[in-house]
């Protein structure tokens, strides 16, 4: 079955809206100001769920789907996360189980305005069961039917991410809709670019294949052992990239690609991690000027989009050069917007790879962004041969 790509996009799109308002619902119940940071969607496989549920004990709340919509919701945070939540609900006792109407009022409210933007947009009517209190460890948080289509074809995961200002407290958001279904409705029927949706599970194995190629090319270079560490790559608008990484200044390269798919390949630190792994390639242990930092971080940006655009280039049978590397300094968000200036002005959506990179001892997180021409990447992917 095919899968139109602007529809995805559309998907992608209500989940954030419907995560938005899981915020405003939950500052409402703990008069806390929490927001969505980042919403976005990932065809995964076992593996990578596995990579995401690492083994802590998680708690949650999950409902089933029925109607337009099947499947199930789970709405999942740490304990500490849980904890916080419940000593800000007035009339909740900071003591005892978490399973009291409270926190599945909570779970109620949350899920139901991540579901109804899709109901709505489908024109439907989406029933929710009684939600139901879990605890478990890793990927046993996740049900039963999700586990077993991760295994046998990948799942659709939308992941959000809420965040409470001037406290720490993050709240995972994870919806998975049942594959078949799903698929069904991402078939659409407006004649947009698709691919065959089997083709979309190339990506989970292309962002490992690459950091592995861009670990061994960083270690002989610098003669440190190096390892380059990937999460999976999702699909996200370009206006929540811009949201996400803020107003924080950003050091980095961008690389125009060009080939098929054509687009642009951008890598992103932190100003402290970036002085951290220029320092790393660099002798001795001094402190890491401005002048020193640029060449450090254009060469790994040179060796990082190598790896990554070479692995995109074999894994789509085609041919993609990258130009020279570009240096920026600036707020982070004002390097995504230029960048989204510079593509086609139909395109909403892209790539985004978190990645923490390890050179002799020291550990730095980046970001790497892969935004392709979206029309050029499905017409890519619809040459590879099927399994």
């Amino acid at each position: 079955m095919r899968i139109e790509i602007n529809q995805l996009e559309q998907f992608n799109h209500l989940a954030s809206r419907g995560a938005s308002q899981a915020a405003s619902s939950l500052t409402q119940l703990t008069g806390l100001t929490i927001r969505d940071e980042m919403t976005s969607v990932s065809l995964v496989t076992e593996s990578a769920l596995q990579e995401i549920f690492t083994g802590q004990q998680y708690v949650g709340v999950q409902v089933g789907l029925d109607g337009g919509l099947s499947g199930e919701t789970v709405l999942i945070l740490e304990p500490d996360s849980a904890a916080q939540i419940k000593q800000q609900i007035p009339g909740a006792s900071a003591a005892g189980s978490m399973t009291g109407s409270a926190f599945a009022e909570i779970g109620n409210i949350m899920i139901g305005g991540f579901v109804d933007g899709w109901a709505n947009h489908l024109g439907v009517t989406v029933d929710i069961t009684p939600p139901t209190y879990l605890e478990a460890t890793g990927t046993r948080i996740l049900p039963r039917l999700t586990r077993r289509e991760a295994a046998d074809e990948g799942v659709f995961l939308f992941q959000s991410q809420l965040e409470a200002k001037d406290t720490d407290l993050s709240v995972p958001m994870y919806l998975i809709p049942e594959y078949d279904e799903f698929v069904s409705l991402l078939a659409g029927r407006s004649n947009g670019p698709s691919v065959p949706a089997e083709k979309l599970t190339i990506f989970n194995d292309f962002a490992e294949q690459s950091a592995n190629r861009a670990s061994e090319q960083i270690a002989m270079l610098t003669g440190l052992a190096t390892d380059v560490d990937v999460s999976q790559l999702r699909f996200m608008s370009l206006s929540e990239m811009a949201d996400n990484i803020g107003t924080e200044t950003h050091v980095g390269s961008v690389f125009e690609m060009d080939g098929l798919p054509s687009g642009y390949f951008l890598l992103l630190f932190d100003l402290g991690s970036a002085k951290s792994v220029a320092s790393a390639m660099m002798p001795g242990d001094g402190a890491v000027d401005e002048s020193a930092m640029k060449p450090a971080i254009e060469e790994l940006g040179n060796i990082l989009t190598s790896g990554f655009v070479d692995g995109w280039a074999n894994t789509l049978k085609t041919t993609i050069e990258h130009s020279p590397p570009e240096y920026v300094r600036d707020e982070g968000a004002a390097v995504i917007h230029d960048i989204v200036d510079r593509l086609d002005g139909s395109q909403e959506s892209a790539f985004t790879i978190d990645s923490a990179i390890e050179i002799g001892g020291r550990e730095t997180q980046c970001r790497i962004y892969v935004l392709p021409d979206r029309n050029e990447l499905t017409h890519a992917l619809e040459q590879i041969p099927g399994p």
